[in-house]
């Protein structure tokens, strides 16, 4: 049999070898660790549907950036359970508030950690829905006024950027336009630019109670089967003001994610969401799957898709397995 000169199975000889030609790169700097906030004081309380993943009280949230910060990583994002909610979600821009109050305290104790805040009004509305209800639907421009007032009420309390995940039409000019006015020109926004209806987000619903009580979000939510549609999405965040673009989910979203990488120079971040997180859990869980090697294939496949962070329920696990690499 003749072969061709060139043999790729040289380059894969050896781990070093393998090293050497290595094209993408994962590293805490990369991963995004999502917090849940709720009420009351020294609670801990792991969610049932996300094993390995907890609620915890405010006084928690210093030694939990300092665990993350010790195994490199430097950034989390917020997701607030209030202890009322009301039908127009006006605990969300509360400034005595669950996550006014979580940002002030990490500021406090890890002034170092890079604070995200999700900008949504489900966990605050009695309905569930990401906005107001007007006859019966959501509605868009009533709900603008209040996302603004919540990023704002972030930035003031002290967060280093706002990721609005509501998928509200112009959210983000507005978001934008009500930080600019008030001298936070320097905070970014995160837009969750690309954010489907999915099915895999039950776990996080069950974690941040903010289940609909009536209908679901497909008149907010992009269709699962639309690809083109995304590039709009992404396109109008983009000249409204949006300093990154998300996709959300991830690993069934990865043609969406290299798309945008082709299309924008903006950095990319993908939300490795509850679903994806659970089934690989609960696989490792049967014996089924390699947890670890799944969890890092999978993020590896982010990566490679074009991402340049990663919001993951995994940040922790896959940080200790980096670290004991060093």
């Amino acid at each position: 049999m003749v072969f061709p000169e060139y043999r790729p199975r040289r380059m894969r000889q050896s781990a070093t070898f393998r090293g050497l030609i290595r094209e993408t790169q994962l590293n805490s700097d990369q991963l995004i660790y999502p917090l849940f906030v709720m009420p009351g004081k020294n609670k801990c309380e792991e969610i049932s549907s996300m094993p390995g993943v907890f609620r915890v009280s405010v006084d928690m949230l210093g030694q939990e950036c300092r665990d993350c910060l010790d195994l490199g990583i430097k950034s989390v994002i917020l997701f607030g359970l209030p202890e009322t909610k009301d039908a127009m979600g006006t605990g969300a821009h509360d400034k005595n508030g669950i996550i006014q109050k979580a940002i002030r305290e990490i500021k406090n104790k890890t002034p170092e950690m890079l604070v995200i805040t999700d900008v949504c009004l489900c966990e605050y509305t009695d309905h569930g829905h990401c906005g107001c209800i007007i006859d019966n639907d959501v509605d868009n421009d009533t709900t603008l006024e209040i996302l603004a007032k919540t990023a704002l009420s972030h930035a003031q309390a002290g967060a280093d950027m706002v990721a609005p995940s509501d998928m509200m039409d112009g959210r983000v000019a507005e978001i934008r336009a009500a930080l600019d006015e008030h001298n936070f020109d320097s905070i970014p926004i995160m837009s969750y630019a690309v954010k489907y209806a999915s099915a895999f987000y039950g776990p996080f619903r069950d974690a941040a109670d903010c289940s609909p009580q009536f209908g679901d979000r497909k008149t907010y939510q992009m269709d699962p089967a639309n690809s083109r549609e995304a590039m709009r999405e992404a396109t109008l965040d983009v000249d409204e003001g949006a300093d990154i673009l998300m996709v959300k989910p991830a690993v069934a979203y990865m043609d969406i994610i290299s798309r945008l990488r082709d299309e924008f120079d903006l950095p990319i971040a993908a939300y490795h969401v509850s679903g994806e997180y659970a089934m690989i859990k609960a696989a490792a869980e049967k014996g089924w799957i390699d947890g670890d090697k799944v969890m890092e294939e999978t993020l590896l496949s982010l990566r490679r898709a074009g991402a340049d962070m990663i919001i993951t329920y995994f940040a922790k696990d896959m940080a200790k397995i980096l670290k004991e690499r060093r």
